[in-house]
């Protein structure tokens, strides 16, 4: 897959979804909502993280399967066109404020210029789906970059063209302290293990506090992710974190999903930016998330499949 012809690999479904295919894959996007929690209470769908899903014939596979067979000289286009589908599903939501968070290696792009040239693709997608350049969020999922100040460049070229920019798996360690002062990110992604370990005490729960503050006053929004359950959705208010993810509050979907009809966008509702925890740090009542943005109901369903 020569990335020249990376957009004339594009398949349009007849759902009218964007997929893509390799050797005897096809590879679908499955997008999952990133909820907002809403100064007057509700949630709406702030982002989708875009996720691959190969198939082969009827048979879904491991993105693990897929990249384990995928040639070395294509790593860098598959990765590519991966992007561009999630952007252009994202779209064809016609959602007017909903962002994608799209994974991105910075490694696969050994130069300046390669970085650059794969940031115009970007730029061409976002245009295509419809999209602003500052509702494509690059995640960036490398926290052994061998490079870390080309990243940080890459970090900046993808500010000045008006994306955004997300830091995946925060643990919170010297390299990841790191990561955060030399790529200034949007959003940081608390590595989920990492933060349900911590939040089980109060002494780990007070850490996160701070480390939530400080990204605050410094303009980065934190986000939770692999919420599995209504007591995790309450310490992250609790804590303070806005911007939530997980099976407790929606499972990932195969593009064009069923998101509008069941989480309508909130137009003109209140928002703010990140969720200020009760001074006396006392639990609140957590609303069920439900369809069509009628008033929440206390009804968590259980982890899908």
């Amino acid at each position: 897959m020569a990335p020249k012809s990376i957009f004339s690999n594009l398949v349009r479904e007849d759902d009218g979804s964007w997929s893509t295919t390799y050797a005897p894959y096809s590879l679908k996007s499955a997008l999952q909502p990133i909820f907002r929690r809403l100064s007057d209470g509700r949630f709406d769908i702030d982002s989708f993280e875009g996720l691959v899903r190969p198939y082969q014939g009827s048979e879904l596979v491991s993105p693990a399967q897929l990249f384990a067979q995928v040639r070395p000289d294509d790593i860098e286009a598959i990765d590519s066109i991966l992007r561009t589908i999630h952007i252009l599903n994202t779209g064809a939501l016609e959602r007017s404020r909903a962002r994608i968070f799209v994974n991105f290696h910075p490694g696969l792009f050994r130069t300046p210029d390669k970085m650059r040239q794969e940031v115009e693709r970007m730029r061409l997608s976002a245009h295509e789906a419809g999209m602003s350049p500052d509702r494509i969020v690059c995640e960036i999922a490398e926290k052994n970059a061998s490079d870390t100040r080309l990243v940080a460049d890459f970090a900046g070229h993808m500010r000045a063209m008006g994306f955004r920019v997300a830091i995946a798996d925060y643990g919170a360690g010297d390299s990841d302290i790191e990561r955060v002062k030399l790529i200034k990110p949007d959003y940081v992604k608390f590595e989920a293990a990492w933060a349900r370990h911590f939040i089980k005490n109060s002494a780990g729960a007070a850490l996160i506090r701070v480390i939530v503050e400080q990204f605050a006053r410094e303009g980065i929004e934190p986000v939770f992710e692999a919420l599995e359950d209504e007591r995790e959705i309450e310490l992250c208010l609790d804590l303070g974190v806005a911007l939530m993810q997980g099976y407790a509050l929606a499972k990932p979907e195969l593009a064009p999903t069923s998101f509008n009809e069941r989480f309508p966008e909130l137009l003109g509702a209140p928002r703010s930016g990140l969720f200020r925890p009760q001074a006396d740090g006392s639990a609140r009542v957590i609303p069920t998330l439900e369809p069509r943005g009628l008033k929440p109901v206390r009804a968590f369903g259980k982890r899908g499949i």
